[in-house]
């Protein structure tokens, strides 16, 4: 299938299972520097029956690829104005998205990778209502945003992250685990023993993961 028209580039992989639809969906938000290719090579890995979009974010980064926000301070803190850009871009592409492909909107799964993470966990804590899983990897909670930290029972939520990380320390993915903790949110915490990655075993945890919550 070609991609439909939207508000952000994207590639589309659809099941390898057979069956006209609607699939669950699995949208895929790589780091910065990267672009929609980058988090494609996971796709075999995962469930057959996700149909997959995997977006690239809408800001040139002077590196080469792209990036979903410019870094305003500390880790934690992004630019707003980029930031925000980004968030209402997103919002709108999901929304076309589950319009214009064949889709379970009850099955809407995000996985995003450092930045890509990041604006997963921005849609989903303010947008909770939206998806049913979402999985964080090697991220941080967003500063900023208005999370709906008392309307969380509904996604499940996967925060995975490397205890040597020299980008994003794993101390932002400790503090992610103590907001969540005090939430109602339902959600899994996973440390490896690697840096700024995604590992063999963080990837088989994420397949495991996806495929419990296909098959409840």
């Amino acid at each position: 299938m070609k991609p439909i028209p939207t508000t952000l580039h994207h590639c589309v992989l659809m099941p390898e299972a057979a069956g006209a639809g609607p699939h669950p969906l699995l949208v895929l938000l790589h780091g910065r520097g990267a672009d929609e290719e980058d988090l494609l090579s996971l796709a075999p890995v995962l469930d057959e029956r996700l149909l997959i979009l995997s977006v690239r974010a809408p800001q040139p980064f002077e590196g080469g690829g792209y990036t979903w926000y410019d870094l305003g301070g500390p880790v934690g803190q992004p630019e707003q104005v980029s930031f925000a850009a980004s968030y209402k871009a997103l919002m709108d592409f999901l929304q076309v998205a589950v319009a214009g492909y064949p889709v379970d909107p009850g099955r809407v799964f995000l996985f995003g990778f450092s930045m890509g993470a990041v604006m997963s966990l921005a849609l989903s804590l303010t947008r909770p209502e939206l998806f049913r899983g979402v999985c964080a990897h090697s991220g941080y909670v967003p500063e900023g945003v208005p999370i709906r930290w008392d309307a969380l029972a509904g996604p499940e939520y996967f925060l995975l992250h490397g205890t040597e990380d020299p980008v994003i320390p794993v101390v932002m993915a400790r503090r992610a685990q103590r907001l969540f903790a005090a939430s109602n949110a339902r959600f899994f915490y996973r440390e490896y023993p690697m840096q700024h990655q995604i590992s063999e075993e963080s990837l088989s945890d994420i397949r495991e993961w996806i495929h419990r919550l296909l098959n409840p």
